[in-house]
């Protein structure tokens, strides 16, 4: 269930056999879960972090209102929670958006990769800094861009993204969220959240039917969301 962490890590630096090894060593309980399940809950107390194998799930608060707001989404190849191994809790909730896969890794394995070699823990590491990096352009984004700017970013981000782990070809993706969660996502009304749909796709932009979004024209895409994946950090380096 760790092979898509492995190639994850390998696109951000050079890894060793043996290192490869290492991180499909690492023990795993198998956790599934269906659309709407609640993966994780704010306040509860953290021994292990999961990783996302397969399927779409999301950081939400929660206000007294009901009002819902995403902070983040999960795609496969993230882990939800590697943050709670220092914090130990969440102050946040995870749910499933799609039906979900995670692999549970044990707190107390984590920390014994990670001593036993520093490379390997600089890259788990890095993983926690890109969740902060997204956490900020999303920030930009909700204050910021208007709603056509906004989505098309959350487009371009997730077409890379899923690139990255060979879940997108060059058309498109798979995009199993609703529109009441994508209006969750914006912080928009869902109303507002259809007229900016037609919007982008009456521009030629792109098209969103039957859970797949496919991409018309990248290029105007990205320069209307201002995108720029430098956050993401998807080349080679060492770190």
């Amino acid at each position: 269930m760790l092979d898509i962490l492995a190639c994850k890590f390998e696109r951000r630096d050079d890894i060793s056999s043996a290192q490869r090894d290492a991180i499909l060593a690492l023990p795993v309980e198998p956790r599934r879960f269906r659309p709407g399940d609640l993966i994780a809950t704010e306040g509860e107390r953290q021994t292990d972090s999961l990783l996302l194998v397969s399927g779409f799930a999301g950081r939400f608060a929660l206000l007294s209102n009901g009002g819902r707001q995403f902070t983040e989404l999960g795609l496969p190849g993230d882990f939800m929670d590697l943050h709670g191994l220092v914090t130990k809790r969440l102050d946040h909730s995870v749910m499933a958006i799609s039906a979900c896969e995670l692999a549970a890794v044990p707190h107390d394995a984590l920390r014994r990769l990670m001593a036993e070699d520093p490379h390997l823990a600089r890259l788990f590491w890095l993983e926690t800094v890109v969740d902060a990096a997204v956490h900020r352009v999303w920030l930009v984004g909700l204050g910021r861009q208007d709603a056509q700017a906004r989505m098309a970013h959350l487009f371009c981000e997730t077409q890379v993204r899923l690139e990255a782990v060979g879940l997108a070809d060059e058309d498109g993706f798979d995009f199993p969220l609703n529109q009441i969660e994508l209006a969750d996502v914006l912080g928009l009304s869902s109303v507002h959240v259809n007229r900016t749909l037609m919007a982008l796709r009456s521009g030629g932009l792109l098209d969103w039917k039957e859970g797949r979004v496919t991409i018309n024209d990248w290029t105007r895409l990205v320069r209307l969301a201002e995108f720029d994946p430098l956050y993401l950090r998807f080349w080679k380096e060492p770190v």
